[in-house]
């Protein structure tokens, strides 16, 4: 972290975080949570806990109803077009991906460099060819979401929020419904980027990401948290898992038969 670097890329004190769906509904209460530049957070939680509204929250998409909830120390209800430089800092992967069901692979992943970068379609491609042959999508960039199978729009939506080389990425229970190759590629890859991956100049990346099964996430250098009855609960490394006693816990952490 350089001197100029804020001592928090996400930082909640106080927050009640709404449903997506119906904002007059609190899925999660007094959110107190800081997430250090350089920090892998895996936020456990079962299905309807929460997950993606705090990602939503977290990345500046959806107001808090109370408290503060800040985006390298800036307010992030408060972002607006001079603040648009610290808002690209941050990508979002969602679950279900959210392409665009009537542009092509390649045109989903170009879509921030032609909106933000004023490029157009030939020079974006440009700047595409690398990318998708990394993610091994050069022979699926002209298929279009519907074409292909749930584990490539997923990735797509990876190379996407990548593609303006974010120092966040937030990502919303991406290994649910994944093949084991896919999986472990994801894994694998999440932490490269963590770590330093060349697609990003070797930068490290701050992440945070949601599961519902944590045996997939165990590693000495992640934190984890969980949600659990409308309250988010940091829980520390993965040493000070195992011995909880909480059952929603203990459930989460039971290994899926593949493990």
């Amino acid at each position: 972290m350089n001197s100029n670097e804020p001592s928090a890329a996400i930082e909640m004190q106080g927050v009640t975080v709404s449903a997506l769906r119906d904002i007059t509904r609190p899925v999660l209460e007094n959110v107190n949570w800081t997430v250090a530049p350089g920090e892998v957070w895996v936020v456990a939680g079962r299905q309807h806990s929460g997950k993606t509204d705090l990602l939503m929250t977290a990345a500046g998409l959806l107001p808090p109803v109370t408290g503060s909830c800040r985006l390298w120390g800036r307010e992030a209800r408060e972002f607006g077009e001079a603040e648009l430089p610290d808002r690209l800092r941050v990508g979002l992967v969602f679950a279900t991906g959210q392409l665009f069901s009537q542009l092509t692979l390649a045109e989903n992943i170009a879509l921030p460099l032609r909106y933000h970068g004023n490029l157009a379609a030939g020079e974006a491609e440009r700047d595409l060819r690398g990318l998708l042959e990394f993610f091994e999508l050069t022979p699926l960039a002209n298929a279009l979401p519907a074409q292909v199978s749930r584990d490539w729009p997923l990735r797509t939506a990876l190379a996407r929020a990548l593609v303006l080389k974010p120092h966040l990425l937030l990502c919303d229970h991406p290994l649910g419904g994944l093949g084991p190759r896919h999986r472990q590629w994801w894994l694998q890859f999440l932490d490269q980027l963590s770590r330093g991956h060349e697609q990003l100049g070797g930068r490290p990346v701050t992440l945070v990401v949601t599961t519902e099964e944590l045996a997939y996430w165990k590693s000495a250098d992640r934190r984890f948290a969980l949600l659990r009855d409308k309250q988010l609960i940091p829980l520390g490394a993965w040493a000070e898992l195992a011995g909880s006693p909480d059952p929603a816990l203990q459930e989460l952490l039971a290994a899926p038969p593949e493990i």
